[in-house]
């Protein structure tokens, strides 16, 4: 589930690096909304990020 459709972001994983500069294991999702978008004259319900639904990526279908 944790996939944008359009442009393929998904989870990242990386450090949490306190002031001390001890490390721990921390995840970083992407901002996903499902929409009823129109593919090739279909609609379909797809995972898509923010970004790509900003950027008029994404054909919303009504």
């Amino acid at each position: 589930m944790a996939v944008c459709y359009i442009c393929g972001r998904k989870t990242v994983t990386g450090h949490k690096v306190s002031h001390s500069n001890k490390k721990a294991k921390r995840t970083w999702r992407p901002n996903l909304q499902r929409v009823k978008a129109d593919l090739n004259g279909t609609v379909r319900r797809i995972w898509v990020c923010t970004r790509c639904l900003k950027a008029g990526k994404v054909k919303r279908a009504l």
